[in-house]
């Protein structure tokens, strides 16, 4: 990339990466049991948006980006292979018809200037991130607008949007598996959404506020059990449910010398990237971790991770992963790791 990695996700044998120059680019990776070098990434620009973009996600056939210009735009995979990379814009959200549908009726606009209005559908500043429900029928987006809006993925049709949900920035977004929303923000606070039984809208279950400064990534344990949050504190907090089934912080992991910008979870393995250029890799349960790694090499600040297992290193000792890190000095660095098995 020609500036810095913004976003990352993986599907399947390919990484899909977004910069600060609003290309995406498809990257194949041909991975060796004990090796992967430059010579094993086809390096392939897919597509170009406008505006940074600033996450990733995958849904079947199609992949889907957020960006600095307020958009999500939906790209088709019509073709991966190497020779043939092929993709086509699809749409960009919110759809002109959802647009055209809710620009007709006075009550579906809203204030968002002193002078300026728009209807609800719209995002009217950077869309940071995005999540898929368990069963993808959703599509959930969070902007630095403060909002949360709630996208079929059928028809891209907008069905829901949560206004003021912060009182500042949202960053990150993480949904579990039985269907509760958790949001990130610069005002120092996670929140917990859900949609009771019977209900058509997202109300607010709980706030979470236990960082001293702006969460900027989360995560969720692959059990979904545990809730790891990112923040410009140089902390990560661990959030475990108790008997009545409320977060409470159980832990924190502290090591980074700067703001945790991103984290990634790949089976028991929580992964760190932060602004003081280091990943780490954190392995442990209830309130006992420790850092097993400290990941050196990047000349700029970490500001995406992704991994996945490495299904070629068959082993009874161990298990191996491959971590992707990007970075604000415009690499992708790819590692390697092997961790014992407990």
């Amino acid at each position: 990339h020609a500036s810095y990695i913004s976003s990352m996700v993986i599907a399947g044998k390919f990484l899909y990466t977004g910069s600060s120059d609003k290309e995406i680019r498809l990257w194949r990776c041909n991975t060796l049991p004990f090796k992967m070098d430059d010579a094993n990434l086809s390096d392939r620009k897919v597509a170009a948006g406008n505006g940074a973009v600033k996450a990733l996600v995958v849904l079947a056939d199609k992949l889907i980006s957020a960006h600095q210009d307020h958009k999500i735009r939906v790209w088709k995979i019509d073709s991966q292979e190497a020779a043939h990379c092929k993709f086509s814009h699809l749409a960009t959200l919110p759809t002109l018809s959802d647009r055209a549908l809710k620009l007709l009726t006075p009550k579906n606009h809203i204030q968002i200037r002193r002078h300026k209005k728009c209807t609800w559908v719209h995002h009217v500043d950077t869309v940071s991130a995005l999540a898929l429900s368990r069963d993808r029928s959703l599509l959930y987006s969070v902007s630095w607008d403060r909002t949360i809006k709630i996208w079929r993925t059928t028809n891209f049709k907008c069905l829901e949007s949560v206004g003021n949900a912060h009182s500042d920035a949202i960053n990150a977004v993480a949904l579990s598996n039985d269907g509760d929303v958790y949001t990130g923000s610069a005002d120092k606070t996670i929140k917990v959404w859900r949609k009771n039984l019977g209900e058509t809208k997202h109300s607010l279950a709980a706030t979470l506020d236990k960082h001293n400064s702006g969460i900027n990534a989360l995560a969720l344990s692959a059990d979904d059990s545990v809730l790891y949050s990112g923040a410009c504190d140089r902390s990560i907090l661990v959030w475990e449910k108790d008997n009545v089934g409320n977060l409470v912080a159980v832990g924190a992991l502290r090591g980074h010398t700067k703001s945790i910008l991103c984290l990634t979870v790949v089976l028991d393995l929580v992964c760190s990237g932060s602004e003081d250029k280091t990943v780490r890799i954190w392995r442990g349960s209830n309130t006992c971790y420790s850092c097993l790694a400290v990941l050196e090499g990047h000349k700029g600040p970490i500001k995406c991770l992704t991994a996945a297992r490495d299904h070629c290193n068959p082993s009874d000792a161990e298990s191996s992963y491959f971590l992707y890190s990007g970075s604000l000095d415009c690499d992708i660095k790819v590692w390697q790791i092997f961790v014992p098995l407990l």
